[in-house]
């Protein structure tokens, strides 16, 4: 059904999108949130922000090895 050599291409073109998509939002200004006073940004810690993401993507990877590349043994 799917290669190997499809699989890696696809998450590799995954990342390389979120990675510029990351910088574009980078540089959105910020003086809206200076205009309100409804919102106060909440600075996390790095420890939690990288670890929050290392679950995310091994829960992406867990649903790309079950639904990709899983076989169910036969009877």
């Amino acid at each position: 059904m799917f290669s190997k050599k499809m699989l890696w291409g696809s998450l590799i073109a995954l990342v390389l999108l979120t990675e510029t998509s990351g910088v574009a939002l980078a540089e959105m200004p910020n003086h809206l949130s200076e205009q309100t006073s409804q919102f106060h940004r909440i600075e996390q810690p790095l420890g939690l922000k990288v670890g929050v993401a290392i679950a995310g993507l091994a829960l992406i990877g867990l649903e790309f090895w079950w639904f990709l590349l899983y076989k169910s043994p036969e009877s």
